[in-house]
């Protein structure tokens, strides 16, 4: 690996996920237009979600990480980006209750296009043609003119990211979050469900509770944490033509961050310690994200977060788990005790959703909801019995009514798969299954919370791998 580092030098690296561009000299202009394009973020706020995933990592906040699989240009609608932020601050809102503790909002919005392959190609009917790898790059439709990589395609997502963030700062900052607003956040499709019944008697104790601080003094006007959340973004660091075209020089500290979103991540087919990807993410000052997969092998993770991380830097690295329900008994705790004798301050983020993703019958790609709950809720035990931090969930989820994922308490069928499949990619929670889900990792993280009080470790452990 080289020494010195730029912004360019992952280009001397080998590299994997890597589009074939027919015409390059198109992809270089497009490349010097986005370089002259204002930042997505700011490192200013890159540096304070650091110092937010530094009080995760000291178990003092808990990260709730969500959002699209793979965002589209079809899907483009204010009202689809405005019901998935609504998801996250309800879950945001259960989690709170459970965790005791802040919540860090990170959505998977605003750059999220790009997707890795199992195969450069993908044959239909005796005819082959690229692989589709995600809006950025080219369409989803099987045909050859859609499948060709264009590059004008990430002037596209450059503007929809913009656009994505506008409106996110605007809810965020303007209003929409004031927590006066809870029970407004319930959607109606979820809202005569069982989950939503939940989540409105929890809403009408947090207004009792809102009531009393009001009588207090203490209202929206006078406390603008009542007002008003922090809200970040991230996506996988995978197309690094994009990645290098928006990074930029803190003028305030002379390094380099990615101002394509707040945190970025290195995805499991990329983490080659030799490769392109590590080599990009190593030299910008953002926090990043790793994740670890069952094929990860804990002494190949201490190699990534030296160069990662050498500083040693609470807040700099996420390790994002996605074992799978079958493995995560087998593959997590070696990772863990690893990580924990070298002495490394990291964020432990469960992702319950790419380890478990199968075929349906009807042909549908598919996640059990029950599979899902089952990885989340061995990982809590798992993290609770080694003494470490489950600090954080990575859950891939929409706010439309789609059917994607089998099970909840809406009880899917892979027969109603078809009524409302609509990812381009993975599947992807509905708002009532997040919803199920946050209740999940409530309870656990209050199980924890007591768990750790009373100083009983594996007991606690065990009540919790009841629960699941």
């Amino acid at each position: 690996m080289l020494e010195k580092w730029t912004p360019q030098s992952w280009r001397d690296l080998p590299i994997r996920q890597v589009p074939g561009y027919a015409d390059t000299s198109a992809l270089t202009q497009v490349e010097d237009t986005l370089h002259r394009y204002p930042p997505l973020v700011f490192a200013g706020e890159a540096r304070r979600l650091k110092d937010r995933l530094a009080d995760v990592a000291a178990g003092k906040a808990f990260l709730l990480q969500g959002g699209d699989c793979a965002e589209s240009f079809a899907e483009f609608h204010p009202n689809n980006i405005r019901d998935t932020f609504k998801v996250l601050l309800q879950m945001a809102v259960v989690l709170t209750f459970g965790a005791a503790c802040p919540v860090v909002k990170l959505g998977r919005l605003a750059g999220q296009f790009a997707k890795p392959r199992s195969s450069d190609s993908e044959t239909q009917n005796g005819v082959t043609l690229p692989s589709y790898r995600g809006d950025i790059i080219n369409g989803l439709e099987f045909e050859a003119t859609a499948r060709e990589p264009d590059p004008q395609r990430m002037v596209q997502a450059y503007s929809q990211s913009a656009a994505t963030l506008n409106l996110l700062r605007a809810f965020a900052q303007g209003g929409y979050a004031d927590l006066h607003r809870v029970h407004a956040w319930n959607q109606d499709f979820v809202a005569d469900s069982p989950q939503g019944e939940r989540y409105r008697a929890l809403a009408d104790r947090l207004t009792e509770t809102l009531d009393f601080m009001a009588a207090c003094g203490l209202n929206s006007e006078t406390t603008p944490q009542i007002r008003e959340t922090e809200f970040y973004t991230s996506h996988e660091a995978l197309f690094l033509a994009y990645e290098e075209a928006l990074t930029r020089i803190d003028s305030t500290t002379g390094d380099w961050y990615d101002c394509s979103a707040h945190l970025v991540w290195l995805g499991d087919r990329t983490k080659q310690l030799d490769g392109a990807h590590v080599e990009f993410l190593r030299g910008i000052k953002n926090p990043i994200g790793m994740k670890c997969g069952p094929t990860t092998e804990p002494d190949d993770v201490l190699r990534l977060i030296d160069k990662l991380n050498p500083k040693n830097e609470p807040g700099r690295l996420t390790l994002i788990t996605r074992m799978g329900a079958d493995k995560v008994a087998a593959k997590l705790p070696p990772l863990i005790r690893t990580v924990r004798r070298a002495g490394h301050e990291v964020v432990w983020c469960i992702d319950p959703m790419h380890g478990n993703t199968i075929s349906s019958s009807t042909g549908y790609k598919t996640r059990i909801f029950d599979r899902i709950l089952d990885e989340l809720h061995g990982a809590f035990a798992i993290h609770l019995a080694e003494g470490s931090y489950a600090g954080g969930v990575h859950i891939e989820l929409t706010g439309q009514n789609v059917t994607e994922c089998v099970g909840g308490a809406q009880e899917i069928s892979e027969a109603s798969l078809a009524d409302r499949y609509h990812t381009h990619c993975d599947p992807r929670l509905n708002a009532s299954q997040a919803l199920e889900l946050a209740f999940e990792v409530a309870e656990a993280l209050k199980r924890e919370r007591q768990g750790r009080s009373a100083g009983s470790g594996v007991g606690s452990a065990s009540r919790l791998a009841a629960v699941s």
